[in-house]
């Protein structure tokens, strides 16, 4: 049995208490309190759910706002309409109103009392559902492309092992159902027979024997854990953003061969500690299809035994990567499976997917991918998309995906039901995928403020607003068509994976934040720190000149992401530090070169001349000329 070292942080030994994470929550669940103790927050999150507190509704002197927000788990998305329905009433009855779909395709629900939660996760679980290892040190939600295909053997797969592979990491320990079921055991579906060979059997050490938890032991992970499969060619996932990411390879007859494995990807970090920081996932090798279940237990053992339990800031299994490198991790997951790994088979160019609009599934039946900007499935004056899907859930009682990037696709959609469930739709104002502005298309965000204890400012609540501002601001330089991804994060954890935006928005203090620019179209590439601390307020001021620069030097159909990583920012800010916006009758726009950003200053135009011909003369900025003028003159009137 892994034994934990001598040095290890609090939460390790929380872990090792809580009798297979039954405790302090079965005991505080009982308490007449509206929160947890420090220790059950901890160990309820491996249960699904995290203690919030509204920020909004903070007074002085007075206890917090508490409230829970529970998340389900749903590997590959999947969605049954049973699930749906209950979750939509959960949200009315106890939660605030609304259900967000996350990038890790679960839903979130938001605002349930301590009171209520063991009603609201018992319901969860009776009508198909589970929170149980939606968050915690373990195996979180288990990805997978959202497109329902049912003639393209590759998705078929990467659905059916992402259930597997769930199934394989998921917490044993009775725990969940003693605690929020009073030891009932939930009606689920058996897992796959090799899973649970898998689970017996030991693989030169994978397995801890005498425990609850066979692939976790008491102490679970070092930290959260990430996994996807996908097929080639679908970066809907962002498969490098993850822990372990496998890759479905079939032979021309669309017959399973084995997988490719990518391994230590991760995107969180901490503003000014440069190390920590995100990083793309590693090929590490292929194996054929009969060692898929002992080659993810060799990579969640090397991260068992062997990642960092001291400093969980460098806990991650990106971090192991990094600091072994590739040759060394291999060799350790090669000692726990028993056989060495094979090269990785070649695959397809990856793209980004995101399977908006109306599909045939292959099968003679439809498919509907549709917009949720931010994942917010809510009722606003002009959008009743919780109303519309409600209706066509009861009416209906389609099977649903959620998408790693915040939508959601219905399927299993009769043709001869079309016409009707379109009709539903338009009278409620959800948008067709023809109409959707392509910048909001293709952004995400994450909920932030209020509730989030993480965010140092907003994200959700600003993001439509920001992005009305870069579409204007792009339409007056003259990219009235251009779009990009773009991602905000209300702190540098990077839950919207804002490192893999072409423009990434990273809060890093009350209304302003860091940007990030770069990153490739297909999710391969990571972004770069821009600028920092930009107040929002400045948002045209800073990003006007790399549009006006990007639309002058460009390549034919060269996307913004890929045009600042091949100019480089040093080249950007230089023209960012000279910029003088054409509509602005003289203006001098905002200096950048310093990573600060400089208020505008009026100057008539024979001045601006004037001015420019002397910094040229005496080879110094016009900004030093400027101040030093300015301050001069200040100092006169003392």
């Amino acid at each position: 049995m892994v034994t934990t070292p001598a040095k290890v942080s609090k939460v390790e030994g929380i872990k090792e208490r809580s009798n297979a994470l039954r405790e302090p929550v079965a005991t505080e669940l009982l308490q007449d309190t509206t929160h947890f103790s420090e220790d059950g927050i901890q160990i309820l999150k491996f249960h699904g759910s995290y203690q919030q507190d509204n920020r909004d509704n903070r007074v002085k002197g007075q206890e917090k706002d508490y409230s829970f927000m529970l998340r389900t788990r749903n590997p590959g998305g999947y969605i049954p309409a049973q699930l749906y329905l209950t979750l939509d009433k959960l949200a009315d009855e106890y939660g605030n109103h609304t259900l967000r779909a996350t990038t890790r395709q679960g839903f979130q629900l938001h605002g349930v009392p301590k009171q209520n939660l063991k009603t609201v996760i018992s319901s969860i679980v009776r009508n198909m559902g589970s929170t149980l290892g939606a968050c915690g040190d373990l195996s979180r939600n288990v990805m997978a492309p959202a497109a329902p295909y049912k003639n393209r053997p590759e998705y078929v797969l990467a659905r059916e092992y992402a259930e597997r592979l769930a199934d394989l990491l998921t917490p044993q320990t009775e725990a969940y159902y003693e605690i929020w079921l009073d030891g009932e055991k939930a009606l689920t579906a058996e897992p796959h027979p090799d899973v649970v060979a898998a689970l017996h059997r030991n693989g030169n050490g994978t397995i801890i024997h005498d425990t609850a938890e066979p692939i976790y032991g008491v102490h679970y992970m070092p930290r959260k854990f990430k996994a996807c499969v996908t097929v080639p060619g679908d970066n809907s996932v962002d498969l490098f953003s993850q822990d372990l990411s496998l890759v479905v390879i079939t032979d021309s007859q669309g017959e399973l061969e084995g997988f490719n494995i990518y391994a230590g990807g991760g995107l969180a970090r901490t503003h000014n500690k440069e190390e920590t920081f995100p990083r793309l996932a590693d090929p590490i090798g292929y194996v054929d299809k009969a060692d898929i279940y002992d080659a993810a237990k060799a990579i969640v053992a090397t991260q068992r035994d062997y990642g960092d339990r001291f400093n969980r800031r460098h806990a991650r299994l990106k971090y192991l990567l990094h600091d072994w490198g590739v040759d060394q991790f291999r060799e350790k997951v090669e000692s726990y499976l028993g056989k060495p790994m094979q090269p990785l088979k070649p695959t397809a160019e990856w793209a980004y997917k995101d399977y908006l609009g109306w599909h045939e599934q292959g099968d003679g039946k439809l498919f509907l991918g549709l917009s949720v900007e931010n994942g917010r499935v809510k009722d606003e004056s002009s959008l009743q998309l919780k109303t519309a899907l409600r209706e066509i859930e009861e009416k209906f009682q389609l099977p649903l995906r959620l998408t790693p990037s915040q939508d959601l696709v219905l399927y299993e959609i009769d043709p001869a039901d079309q016409e009707e469930i379109q009709g539903i739709l338009d009278r409620t104002g959800v948008k067709r995928v023809e109409q959707l502005d392509p910048l909001v298309r293709i952004s995400m965000a994450c909920p932030a403020l209020p509730t989030c204890g993480l965010a140092v400012t907003e994200s959700e609540r600003v993001m439509p607003s920001i992005l009305d501002r870069v579409r204007a601001l792009l339409d007056k330089v003259g990219l009235p068509q251009e779009s990009f991804i773009t991602r905000m994060t209300g702190c540098p954890n990077g839950c919207a994976r804002p490192y893999l935006a072409e423009l990434g928005f990273v809060g890093q203090s009350p209304e302003s934040y860091q940007i990030w620019l770069g990153a490739a179209p297909n999710q391969t590439r990571l972004s770069q720190a821009y600028i920092d601390n930009m107040p929002i307020a400045d948002l045209e001021a800073t990003l006007e000149p790399l549009f006006v620069y990007f639309k002058k030097n460009r390549k034919k159909g060269e996307s913004f992401g890929d045009f600042c990583d091949r100019v480089g920012f040093d080249v950007l800010r230089e023209f960012a530090a000279t910029y003088e916006p054409s509509a602005s009758g003289g203006l001098v726009g905002a200096i950048l070169g310093s990573g600060k950003p400089r208020y505008r200053v009026g100057i008539r135009d024979g001045v601006y001349d004037r001015l420019k011909a002397v910094a040229t003369e005496q080879g110094k900025p016009m900004t030093d000329i400027v101040n030093e003028a300015v301050d001069a003159y200040l100092q006169s009137l003392r």
